[in-house]
This record gives C-alpha cells, sequence and structure tokens, in this order.
C-alpha cells in the first residue's frame, strides 16, 4: 500500500462512504435492523450492499417487492438515519485535501442527495458543486454512469480523471468509465490488482495536469 501518492489528474472524482467520510456504525446498524425485520442474512447482506444505493440492495434482497414498496423502504432506512448523524467522521485528510485541492472535484456516491448532503456536513466537509447522487441517476454502481456523469458535468473526459474508492462495485464503476483509479482502504480483489492504494486521504498530492 502506497503510503504517498502524487497524482497529476484534470479532475478528481471521490466517493462518498468509506472514502470521504467513515459512517459505517451508523448505516451497518440500519441495515441489521433491516435484515431482523424482514429475515434476511446479515451476514450476507452488509457486505454486498457496500458501495451500492439502498434501491438496489432492497431488490436485491426483497425481490418480489413492487416500485412503490422501495420507495417506502428507502423512506423509512434514511428516516431512521436523519436524527443520528452523531459517529460520522471525515476519512483523516479528506479536509485538508478538498480544502486545498487544485483541480475541479466531484462527489459520486450511491446515497440519496439529502442523506448525502447531511453525511457531508456531519464529517465537516464541504458539499461539492458535482454531486452525483443515487436517486438522480438510473444505474447505481457498479455500472460506469455516475462516474461518466460527473466527468461529464465537470467537463473533463473520463480517462482524464482520477477516481477514489474503497468498495467493489465502486472500483469496477470506476474503471469502466476510464478514469484512473485509486483504492483508499484495504479492499483487496480482482478488480484492485495493479491499482494504486491508500490507507487514507493523508498523503495524497495533487497536481492540475
Amino acid at each position: 500500500m502506497t503510503d504517498v501518492l502524487e497524482l497529476t489528474t484534470a479532475a478528481a472524482l471521490f466517493d462518498m462512504d468509506g472514502t470521504l467520510i467513515d459512517s459505517t456504525a451508523i448505516v451497518e446498524a440500519i441495515w441489521h435492523d433491516f435484515c431482523v425485520t424482514y429475515g434476511v442474512d446479515s451476514e450476507v447482506l452488509v457486505p454486498w450492499s457496500h458501495g451500492r444505493r439502498t434501491a438496489d440492495t432492497v431488490r436485491h434482497f426483497l425481490p418480489g417487492v413492487s416500485d412503490e414498496e422501495v420507495t417506502a423502504l428507502i423512506e423509512d432506512l434514511e428516516s431512521r438515519e436523519e436524527g443520528t448523524m452523531e459517529g460520522i467522521v471525515e476519512i483523516p485528510g479528506a479536509r485538508a485535501l478538498l480544502e486545498t485541492i487544485p483541480v475541479p472535484w466531484a462527489v459520486v456516491t450511491s446515497a440519496t442527495r439529502a442523506l448525502a448532503e447531511r453525511r457531508l456536513v456531519a464529517g465537516g466537509l464541504p458539499v461539492p458543486d458535482v454531486l452525483v447522487a443515487a436517486d438522480e441517476i438510473e444505474h447505481g454502481k457498479p455500472h460506469p454512469f455516475g462516474y461518466l456523469r460527473a466527468a461529464e458535468l465537470l467537463g473533463v473526459a473520463p480517462s482524464q480523471c482520477v477516481a477514489f474508492e474503497d468498495a467493489e462495485p465502486g472500483v469496477r464503476s470506476a474503471l469502466e468509465s476510464g478514469a484512473h483509479v485509486v483504492v483508499v482502504g484495504e479492499l483487496d480483489s480482482a478488480a484492485t490488482q495493479g491499482l494504486a492504494r491508500v490507507p487514507d486521504l493523508t498523503r495524497i498530492t495533487l497536481r492540475r495536469a
């Protein structure tokens, strides 16, 4: 794993949960409650859900539910989190990096816009001008649409962007978009082989291409 990473790029694209902020405790607690209610194995659901949209997770584990039921379940899950943002913290180095970043940047997240904005603020991070949220795109990660859309909104080709990701669906999404991918954290899979890795965001230097 790289301790110091210097990158030259036209733009930076960031996943949110696990990459910019740590919301693990809250998110996993809510999913555990969901699993108890609907008789789903949490040891299977929680790892699968990481990096994916809530709607995609609900549909995967409750395949018979209607679109209306999915919407209601999402609203219920998000309302549980709304009143308790305690415990959400920045990934080390995130604030310093974003406050000094010399290139255009965006967040591409599997959270809804409202939830993403609340989490970023709770973690003490700025809300970017370009935020591609789960409820505003047709296809979630691992589909590349979110990263393609973010690059388009920044006016930069995906191949000129660096994407920071911590989860398998996000890595696959960013790679398929054509972006250069940096793995944040300990994810180890076939998709991450040969990619640059950092433990957090404390020792990253970005330069404008």
